[in-house]
């Protein structure tokens, strides 16, 4: 899949007329795809993306874009409590 920006960008370029592309095995992931990946909230994305790609309008896409932040919001929590717990014990072990 091509980094996050480089969609946007003919996202914007093409007024919002795109679709996903399969990702080619020597393309490296862009870290923004990485990071959303890893925090769980992929579909949520891809939610957001295919909206603003059939709707072209982010205005109707706002119940996937809450959707998504909200993820991210939780995704975000539970790494702050994860990194706490790490201090904690890292701290209690000196």
């Amino acid at each position: 899949m091509r980094p996050l920006r480089m969609r946007l960008q003919k996202m914007s370029a093409q007024g919002h007329a795109w679709s996903r592309q399969v990702k080619k095995e020597d393309e490296e992931e862009d870290p923004l795809d990485q990071l959303i990946s890893r925090s769980g909230c992929a579909a949520s994305h891809y939610a957001v993306q295919e909206c603003m790609a059939q709707h072209q309008d982010w205005r109707q896409c706002q119940p996937q874009v809450q959707a998504f932040r909200d993820c991210m919001s939780e995704q975000q929590a539970r790494r702050r409590e994860e990194l706490q717990r790490l201090k904690e014990q890292s701290t209690a072990h000196r």
